[in-house]
């Protein structure tokens, strides 16, 4: 990594237009501030400013009020985990996107910052010439850019502006606290057999999600039967979000294995880059089967891949969230769970830092209720408990 230098002259873009989204870019590398910066400028965003630390990250702060910042953990003088407190404290609602390279040290820290209050990550290759040759980073890294730019620009209460030879988004409508009215909810299910399987979905913005709803359904009530979850994320970080949801709850929580029994009071991730698939049935003790095969919806692993697997074996007796995140995989499990007797639960777009997996569930009317963060542990807890949410 390249040490940090002398404070950066103004980027290209620093002079935004109106409305246009304002983006800072903190990476020790001149590489790949260089080609990040040039992505994100083909892209019809304003790059605002570059810098090689923290430190230079806060002092341009006041001067060019970005709405997004990308950055790098591991930086000189000030790293990424010093200066995102700064950061939110000088700019509350500034949207943070962590990058680390894929090593558990960094997915630990990357987690760890969500919770300060960053509101994704991006795992990034770990040369510059992997930098360089990824479309799947480049890819990534835009639709961020582009995601919680418009976010922003929502709470600044306006939109953000379409430039040449860009694609403009859609106005960002405003935020409801609860669903639209046009969402019809599914009657609530009734089952007289106990549930067999907790099941939750979850994306942009579910690894702070899927820890406090599991926090507030209560360890005594998760050991009633196990808890499977997919999260998108790469791999390595999977291993370490489970870790984590392991301490915050105090039960047994990894990644699934291969043939590994679904046993009560245990949480099973869905490895990342794997599909987590069940088998069993017919008597057979219900094990877990990863699965290689292609991407779902884009994802691998898939939300839609599990709840299907669930919806046939357990059917009626299977209770599932879907959780904040970008896309629409769950829509097409939580459509087999429905079918098949079981409650869907979503949460709502208030809380939810991208409605689109939850929201594309309430839309095609599966969800049986459409709840803030908060009041999902409560109604999961008693569902599972056997009582009507």
């Amino acid at each position: 990594m390249l040490a940090a230098t002398a404070l950066h002259p103004p980027a290209p873009g620093a002079n935004a237009a109106p409305g246009q989204i304002r983006v800072l870019i903190a990476d020790d590398s001149a590489v790949v501030r260089g080609l990040v910066a040039r992505w994100i400028g083909e892209a019809g965003f304003a790059v605002v400013g570059t810098a090689a630390n923290g430190r230079i990250a806060l002092e341009m702060m006041a001067r060019h009020d970005p709405d997004v910042v990308l950055l790098d953990i591991d930086m000189p003088e000030l790293d990424g985990t010093q200066a995102l407190p700064m950061l939110l404290a000088r700019s509350p609602g500034l949207q943070v996107v962590m990058m680390s390279t894929l090593t558990t040290r960094n997915a630990d820290i990357s987690l760890k910052c969500l919770a300060l209050g960053a509101v994704d990550y991006l795992a990034k290759p770990e040369s510059n010439r992997g930098v360089t040759t990824s479309d799947a980073f480049r890819v990534e890294l835009i639709e961020r850019v582009r995601l919680f730019g418009a976010s922003r620009a929502r709470r600044r209460g306006a939109a953000p502006t379409p430039h040449a030879g860009v694609p403009a988004a859609p106005a960002p409508a405003p935020l409801p606290t609860r669903a639209p009215a046009p969402i019809a909810l599914r009657p609530k299910a009734r089952s007289a057999m106990p549930p067999k399987a907790f099941l939750i979905g979850s994306s942009t913005g579910g690894p702070r999600a899927v820890g406090e709803v599991l926090e507030k359904i209560g360890a005594a009530t998760l050991r009633r039967l196990p808890t499977l979850i997919v999260q998108h994320m790469p791999p390595v970080f999977t291993t370490v979000f489970a870790e984590h949801l392991g301490a915050r709850t105090g039960l047994p929580a990894a990644e699934g294995k291969a043939d590994e029994p679904l046993l009560p009071g245990r949480i099973y991730v869905a490895p990342g880059g794997r599909h987590m698939r069940l088998q069993g049935g017919s008597g057979r003790e219900t094990t877990i089967r990863l699965d290689d095969g292609p991407p779902v919806n884009f994802c691998r692993p898939a939300v839609d891949v599990l709840f299907q697997d669930a919806a046939a074996l357990f059917g009626a007796a299977t209770v599932s969230v879907i959780l904040t995140g970008m896309g629409s995989d769950g829509t097409n499990g939580a459509r087999a769970l429905v079918e098949a007797g079981g409650p869907v639960l979503a949460q709502d777009e208030a809380t939810s830092t991208v409605w689109g997996m939850p929201g594309s569930v309430a839309k095609a009317g599966l969800a049986q209720a459409i709840l803030p963060l908060g009041e999902l542990g409560p109604a999961l807890r008693a569902l599972i408990s056997g009582q009507p949410a």
